[in-house]
């Protein structure tokens, strides 16, 4: 969850114009109670089927334990995946964490013409 806490307080991330969403199947119950620990202000939605995760193509990088890992996905305002990025599966690097410079990089190249 650092990840969420740093993107929506780092400036350069908000200067892309992008919505910042982050999606979990962990139970409701601890998804809300760390999201308010940590001051979280990005919409959190909660996935306990991973059927959000799997119409976007996360749960191909699954984790051993059937949880997706740590992806990020843009998404255009149609809805159509303009870019895709897995960071936590074993064959990326199982990263839970990516600066968010990387982050911010990846999405301007993503949002360029």
């Amino acid at each position: 969850m650092q990840q969420v806490v740093d993107l929506q307080t780092e400036p350069s991330f908000r200067d892309l114009g992008v919505q910042l969403l982050s999606l979990s199947p962990d139970s409701l119950e601890a998804w809300v109670l760390e999201g308010e620990r940590l001051g979280i202000r990005t919409p959190m939605l909660f996935d306990q089927d991973n059927q959000v995760a799997t119409a976007y193509g996360v749960m191909r990088w699954a984790m051993p334990t059937g949880e997706p890992g740590h992806t990020f996905v843009l998404v255009d305002p149609g809805g159509r995946i303009v870019w895709i990025r897995d960071y936590g599966a074993p064959e990326n690097g199982g990263a839970m964490y990516v600066p968010p410079e990387e982050v911010v990089q990846l999405v301007r190249e993503a949002l360029s013409p």
